[in-house]
């Protein structure tokens, strides 16, 4: 009986602290061991105890290839089943601020994620700034990178590929997702011989991407729009950045030192990021986790909150 008493006597003095690390090791075991592999399961378990003793949080989310699928046809590339889904709950539950970095023009991005209340976009490699009241801030470009890109514009035409191209303030994409390698290839040699030297006189970058090639301004990219961001908020705020291109890479080592920084691909590449998630299911597995840590914090927050009398209202 002593023993038995003692071994309650334990229990009832752990702190909250205690016994909410080992629910969040439970909840992690049981929402990601059929899928998330046990190297992500063990660095996601400190972050997410991080994470759900904050009262807010900064989620940031590149779109294509990352929350949606690549397609050929870019109108209809909604993201993968279950995704929008919890990110509607994510920011529904008021702890997390939600933010999308694209390559995308950023008004492109909210009709196909459609959740409410919407998030803020960073569009075209950071270069615009749509924020959830609908203002869109952008610099202004310069006559010289102006000049550039209406002289991509003509080789393009030149070439007759306008119908493979995206264009974009103060960018243009060719896409060729969905061509054979070798047709693929031959546009990008074309558009290339001409784009470099452009480049080369007008100051654009030329950005290589995962089924594409992009001539665009200088003025930003995702690592200067995630740094502008964090700038902005409590540097003790917990924050992941998640993208799969090699023009997420910036923003991953803008984040270094600061937040978690996840690789969402179906196949692994060199990257500065910490960690790599398959998606649609590891996806869905973190976002879960996510959802399920700001709620613990709920929990978290009512073991601590004083007693308050009526007298004292």
């Amino acid at each position: 009986m002593r023993r038995r008493t003692r071994q309650r006597s334990f229990a009832s003095c752990t702190t909250p602290d205690l016994r909410f690390a080992s629910r969040q090791k439970r909840a992690v075991k049981k929402e990601g061991s059929n899928r998330l592999r046990p190297e992500v399961e063990s660095q996601l378990v400190s972050f997410l105890q991080t994470l759900a003793r904050s009262s807010q949080a900064v989620l940031l989310l590149d779109y294509d290839g990352t929350l949606a699928p690549f397609l050929a046809d870019r109108d209809r590339a909604y993201p993968y089943p279950g995704v929008a889904l919890l990110l509607q709950e994510i920011v529904r539950n008021s702890r997390t601020r939600a933010v999308v970095v694209s390559g995308r023009d950023a008004g492109e991005i909210l009709p196909l994620l459609n959740i409410h209340p919407r998030p803020e976009v960073w569009g075209v490699h950071g270069l615009q700034r749509l924020r959830t009241n609908g203002i869109m801030e952008m610099p202004r470009l310069d006559d010289r990178t102006l000049n550039g890109l209406s002289d991509a514009d003509r080789w393009l035409d030149y070439l007759q590929l306008r119908h493979v191209a995206e264009f974009k303030a103060g960018s243009i994409a060719v896409h060729w997702r969905g061509l054979s390698e070798s047709e693929a290839e031959d546009i990008r040699s074309r558009v290339l011989v001409g784009w470099r030297a452009i480049a080369e006189n007008s100051g654009l970058n030329v950005l290589n991407f995962d089924g594409g090639v992009e001539i665009r301004s200088p003025q930003a990219n995702k690592g200067d729009a995630v740094r502008a961001f964090l700038s902005e908020i409590n540097p003790d705020t917990p924050a992941a950045y998640l993208g799969d291109d090699s023009t997420d890479e910036s923003a991953f080592h803008a984040m270094q030192g600061r937040g978690l920084t996840i690789l969402v691909r179906p196949t692994w590449r060199e990257t500065a990021a910490q960690l790599w998630l398959k998606p649609p299911e590891e996806l869905r597995d973190f976002l879960g986790l996510w959802l399920k840590a700001c709620a613990e914090q709920d929990a978290f927050n009512g073991a601590h909150a004083p007693t308050i009398s009526r007298t004292a209202r």
